[in-house]
């Protein structure tokens, strides 16, 4: 069940009508319903009734405050791959027990920083950073307790630039290495090997890359049993695509079972690392059309939201579901959506049939993930609001920035001789 709906032709998030919030706070806007994240985490946990499991929600997503509060209430752990999302989930009210550090280049002070807070887990992703974490964790009196991320080489059929499991990628430590670094590791002082890792990349929109992934990092547990070396948990990442344009998406049951399956004689915690799959149609961007301007060739509306706000059409060029959020009555023409931003690639979409008129607000769809997150101030543009709806309340939940804030931090020379 969505939490976007229509009403009397009205397009609402739960109980609050879009037009009225585009109205109150302006735009451009983002909104997230609260009951759609709820909705989406409990996905994950029902099917993960039967397993010992811990959902590390994917920060990057949406690092919002109040995003991660709902999740932490709910019990969620979190994945993060800076300091900056750590002090993230710990404001929001976040368990440091329940942090996986994922990412290719952790610095020593994030490296301590983390051991400090006391995370699950690391996942290291190469020789030279398990070194460095092992000097780090005797200088801190600490051990650090470890996964290797695995690179298994595995096509996982998504866009080039989010593809993190194969050999090309800078993603993870070839698989057959791992086995060697796995014995250095366990011999290390101030290291402890208590897992395995891999993420193959995002907006996956079939189980089998999964399931080839699985197999390979049990194939390769088996063989560090062998070597006497123990594990306590296998990470599987997160991945999971969602239906931006119809796509069909696997039942969150059906990938589940792919991958704890092949786990039943292995007495390990399964580790999950979701993000777009829990926040993206969770959330929209509200924008305002400011001008039509139909030309023989093309016809454009001009809205201003632009590609600093959402960038995912011009990075990747991703289709989102754009909607009027309210009917304006005129004459359905084929528009591109494009923005304020002086660059070509400025679009949020192309070639969509709509009845427009200035002054209409759409609602880009399917914006919870990667939005924000991305944002910039490019063209020494604010970044939107953001508010969270939790039935008929309204929260702010970032306040839209001033253009004061474009420049703080920064000054002038102010005459001083160069």
């Amino acid at each position: 069940m969505s939490h976007f709906h229509r009403m009397d032709a009205t397009l609402f998030c739960e109980g609050v009508a879009l037009d009225a919030l585009a109205a109150t706070h302006g735009t451009p806007l983002y909104v997230y319903s609260r009951g759609e994240i709820e909705q989406a985490y409990s996905a994950y946990r029902a099917a993960l009734a039967h397993h010992d499991h811990l959902i590390c929600y994917a920060v990057k997503a949406n690092s919002n405050l109040a995003v991660l509060d709902v999740l932490a209430r709910l019990g969620a752990g979190f994945d993060i791959v800076s300091i900056g999302e750590l002090e993230r989930v710990l404001a929001a009210g976040g368990n440091p027990e329940k942090v996986v550090f994922s990412g290719v280049c952790k610095t020593r002070e994030d490296m301590r920083r983390a051991l400090q807070a006391g995370i699950h887990c690391f996942n290291v992703e190469s020789e030279a950073e398990l070194d460095m974490l092992a000097v780090v964790a005797e200088e801190s009196n600490l051990v650090a307790p470890i996964s290797l991320r695995v690179n298994p080489d595995v096509d996982a059929r998504t866009h080039p630039y989010i593809a993190t499991g194969l050999k090309d990628n800078k993603f993870g430590i070839a698989i057959g290495t791992a086995l060697s670094l796995y014995r250095k590791a366990a011999a290390l002082p101030g290291i402890q090997p208590i897992g395995i890792d891999c993420h193959i990349g995002s907006q996956i929109l079939n189980i089998e890359p999964f399931s080839e992934a699985v197999a390979h990092l049990v194939r390769l547990v088996d063989q560090l049993g062998e070597s006497g070396i123990e594990l306590k948990h296998i990470d599987l990442g997160g991945g999971l695509g969602v239906s931006y344009e119809g796509e069909t998406v696997p039942a969150i049951g059906d990938y589940i079972s792919a991958l704890t399956g092949p786990l039943e004689a292995h007495n390990l915690t399964l580790i999950l690392e979701p993000g777009r799959s829990i926040v993206a149609n969770a959330g929209v961007l509200l924008t305002r059309v400011e001008y039509l301007k139909p030309t023989t060739h093309k016809n454009f509306a001009l809205v201003d939201a632009a590609m600093n706000d959402l960038l995912r059409p011009a990075l990747y060029g991703a289709w989102q579901d754009i909607v009027p959020v309210t009917a304006s009555g005129n004459i359905t023409r084929c528009w591109d959506i494009v923005g304020p931003v002086c660059e070509t690639g400025d679009f949020l979409g192309k070639s969509r049939d709509l009845a427009l008129r200035s002054g209409d607000i759409l609602a880009v769809m399917g914006a919870g993930a990667y939005g924000f997150a991305m944002a910039s101030n490019y063209n020494s543009r604010p970044r939107p609001a953001e508010v969270l709806i939790d039935g008929d309340t309204t929260h702010i939940v970032r306040a839209r920035e001033s253009l004061e804030t474009l420049w703080a931090g920064e000054s002038t020379i102010s005459g001083a001789s160069l």
